[in-house]
């Protein structure tokens, strides 16, 4: 919905609020649901209606838990009987530099300042213990803005009795916390306050009148900022940028203007602004974004742009470039088929308002920011939060080389007749264990980003992945495959809990980069295995069918289960006797236990 794509118009979500979630919910879009506690050391109720405004528009469908105003931290510790039956996935702590009890005085020693300031910070972290205890879900936290006043003025940051220096030391300290806690995120309202404008975003008219943190024309604006963390926390973000080259990676029109004409590089102002722009997308590739160019162009010309000597992005850089005349709406669909991703996955980033429409209307799903002009293009690109980090893998970083490869395998697979012996040309290893601490962040990250090969469509936390890695009843393996080309990294999870003699699998999915290289069967005769150890007899898989999964539908049936019924939804519950002597199906991957 346009009208929930950054920038918006904070003062029409504000008054529109009921009729925008009205048409979120009538346009039949199939949602995850999440139960989301908020716990508010201030008001809260108008954060919460428009964060659910921003999560119906990401396919989340939110419940919400809300404390009652500055309950936060009693709901927290007492257990409070409502919010343990309300059994929350996600936990999100409002609080703000108003909950901030005492500050340091002019009188108090250095010793005095220290004591003081871990007191303050003891106050939250005996808090998130209990929660990421008791609830086992991530938990999202505000660090703090600064205050709208000095008393010392520009000392005041760097003073140990400021306010300011206080409360940069006191958030130092919750990121601290965050390093060393997985589920655990920061929600920066230090920065989005800055943004903002501080004396605007601490506006004390609404401390005072309603006790709101933060005026009320700025809740959008942090209620979006939670909810880039949340649909990121649950496999929501994009993946791939498609962008434009002529007016959007340089100055000019580089068929016409000629290389050497082009606005690129410390020259001009304008030269300046691309080179900037370039520098921040290929960060973005080395935080695993994969970049994509779509140009109406001579590809000749294309990758001669692309060569400029003052160009920050190289074509090595680019996954794939398609630069041709064909329509970009078919550039831009070929691109995701050629990736193996859903176009829902995808940024496309063009200067040409034509352009932009038609991806808009004719590709289902492709994100289309109206980036303005070249100055504005990070600051559009950023705020949208497409690609918000919630974690941050090997994998995620070397995921451009593992598409290229892919690309390369697809080229190799050309040339042969017999698909066993190309399976077999990839000198294919695979690593097949039980869920190991040093992947517990990759397998719950896949498990949320995972739709085409996701059998029972079930989304795991990092802290739900851990749980399952420690309970003697379930069985968990992960796989890695890597191949001549390249390592894939993690591609595979399968978790199933024991009932008597059976196993009841609870999750079965792989990447889609991996999908019919027999990594499946590889899967499946460790599973076999590791059921045998078990003393398990047979295995129990569950189908439920989504608009993303279809192609798996026939997934057990390949892998020799019986089908056990069937209900009119498509959901389909299968059945596997383990043989006694039960034969590996799989024949191409070399796997080490």
């Amino acid at each position: 919905m346009r009208e929930l794509e950054y920038p918006f118009d904070s003062e029409y979500i504000l008054k529109k609020a009921k009729s925008i979630k009205k048409a979120l919910l009538a346009d039949g879009s199939n949602r995850m649901p999440k139960k989301i506690a908020v716990l508010g050391g201030s008001t809260t109720h108008d954060i919460i209606k428009v964060l659910e405004l921003f999560l119906l528009h990401y396919g989340i469908e939110p419940s919400f838990y809300e404390s009652e105003y500055a309950q936060y931290w009693q709901d927290a510790m007492f257990d409070n009987e409502e919010l343990l039956a309300f059994a929350p996935d996600i936990i999100y702590i409002h609080t703000s530099n108003r909950n901030i009890v005492e500050y340091p005085v002019a009188a108090d020693s250095a010793a005095d300042v220290e004591d003081l300031l871990d007191k303050s910070y003891e106050h939250f972290r005996v808090m998130w213990d209990k929660l990421r205890e008791t609830y086992h879900c991530p938990v999202i936290q505000n660090n703090f803005e600064y205050p709208y006043y000095r008393l010392l003025g520009n000392k005041e940051a760097s003073d140990i009795h400021g306010r300011i220096s206080f409360l940069n030391r006191l958030n130092e300290k919750f990121y601290g916390y965050a390093r060393e806690n997985a589920n655990f995120y920061i929600n920066d309202i230090q920065y989005l306050s800055a943004c903002y404008g501080l004396d605007r975003w601490g506006d004390p008219f609404y401390w005072h009148m309603y006790k709101y943190a933060l005026c009320l024309p700025a809740i959008p604006d942090l209620s979006f900022n939670v909810a880039n963390i949340i649909k990121s926390i649950y496999g929501k973000n994009k993946k791939a940028l498609v962008l434009d080259l002529d007016n959007t990676l340089w100055g000019g029109i580089v068929g016409d203007d000629g290389v050497e004409n082009l606005e690129i590089g410390q020259e001009t102002s304008m030269g300046q602004v691309f080179s900037e722009f370039q520098t921040y997308i290929k960060q973005q590739k080395d935080i695993g974004i994969m970049l994509n160019v779509s140009s109406k162009n001579e590809e000749e010309n294309a990758l001669a742009g692309l060569q400029h000597p003052d160009g920050t992005l190289k074509p090595e850089d680019f996954v794939i470039i398609k630069a041709n005349w064909e329509p970009k709406s078919k550039n831009v669909a070929d691109i995701a088929t050629e990736l193996n991703i859903m176009q829902d996955a995808l940024v496309f980033v063009d200067d040409n308002p034509a352009e932009r429409e038609i991806i808009r209307t004719g590709l289902n799903g492709v994100a289309v920011p109206e980036i303005g002009s070249p100055e504005q293009y990070i600051r559009v690109l950023d705020r949208s939060g497409y690609f918000e980090v919630t974690n941050l893998s090997e994998d995620d970083k070397n995921r451009s080389d593992m598409y290229k490869a892919n690309l390369e395998r697809k080229k190799q697979q050309e040339s042969f007749g017999d698909y066993k012996e190309y399976l077999k040309s990839l000198e294919m290893q695979g690593t097949i264990k039980p869920f190991e601490p040093m992947y517990m962040a990759r397998i719950a990250q896949l498990t949320n980003k995972s739709n085409q090969f996701n059998l029972t469509t079930k989304r795991y936390t990092q802290a739900e992945i851990e749980q399952a890695a420690a309970d003697d009843s379930v069985i968990t393996l992960y796989g890695k495959l890597e191949d001549k080309f390249g390592d894939n990294g993690v591609v595979s999870v399968v978790i199933g809990h024991k009932e008597e003699n059976a196993l009841h699998m609870d999750l079965w999915l792989m990447s889609c980069r991996v999908l019919k290289r027999d990594m499946e069967f590889a899967m499946m005769d460790t599973l076999v295995a590791a059921c045998k150890a078990a003393g398990i007899t047979e295995i129990k898989g569950y189908y439920y069918p989504t608009a993303k999964n279809k192609m798996v539908e026939k997934f057990y049936e390949l892998q020799g289960f019986a089908l056990e019924s069937a209900d009119e939804q498509g959901n389909t519950v299968w059945r596997y006797p383990i043989p006694e002597n039960y034969e590996n199906k799989n024949q191409v991957i070399m796997v080490n236990a």
